[in-house]
């Protein structure tokens, strides 16, 4: 099988659930049917901007990465986590920054799960807005992908010793 994106491999040894992996894997090929890549296809849209905020054309680098809610998950996540991060504005280079310099390799794939987990919350979320008319809560989306991450992290790595709450 080949892969168009080399960060495709990483992601899939994480052995995270396989949604999570099949939406992250779209997210950094950039293949998530948003306002603008549908727009861009012909389809007919009442409007081009995000769902969640209104401001900005909705393209998967700003629902992913540069809308105000998702920038606030990412923010709450890297709290849990216990680690400053800068955030990088390009979605690929997100991912890969996903990295514990003093943790094992088998560790920091768990860290890369957790980034997939929290991506696969983010593009839930949206499309309960965009289907459902819900609303948006940043700290609801993060709380889901913490306690997706958190099981999944318990369950895999039996040297897991980070707590669900800080």
């Amino acid at each position: 099988m080949k892969f168009k994106n080399v960060y495709g491999l990483l992601l899939w040894k994480t052995k995270a659930f396989p949604n999570v992996i099949v939406t992250a894997w779209r997210v950094l090929l950039d293949r998530i049917p948003t306002r603008v890549s549908l727009s861009r296809k012909g389809l007919m849209m009442e409007s081009t901007l995000c769902a969640m905020c209104l401001h900005k054309e909705e393209s998967c680098q700003h629902i992913f990465l540069e809308c105000k809610y998702t920038q606030r998950v990412w923010s709450l996540c890297f709290k849990w986590i216990g680690i400053s991060f800068v955030q990088q504005n390009d979605l690929n280079l997100h991912f890969m920054s996903f990295y514990l310099s003093n943790a094992s390799k088998k560790l920091n794939l768990v860290w890369k799960g957790v980034w997939a987990s929290v991506i696969r919350c983010i593009w839930d979320q949206w499309n309960l807005i965009v289907f459902k008319k819900g609303l948006v809560d940043a700290e609801e989306v993060f709380q889901k992908a913490q306690l997706k991450s958190w099981f999944w992290m318990r369950h895999k790595v039996h040297s897991f010793t980070y707590f669900f709450v800080n």
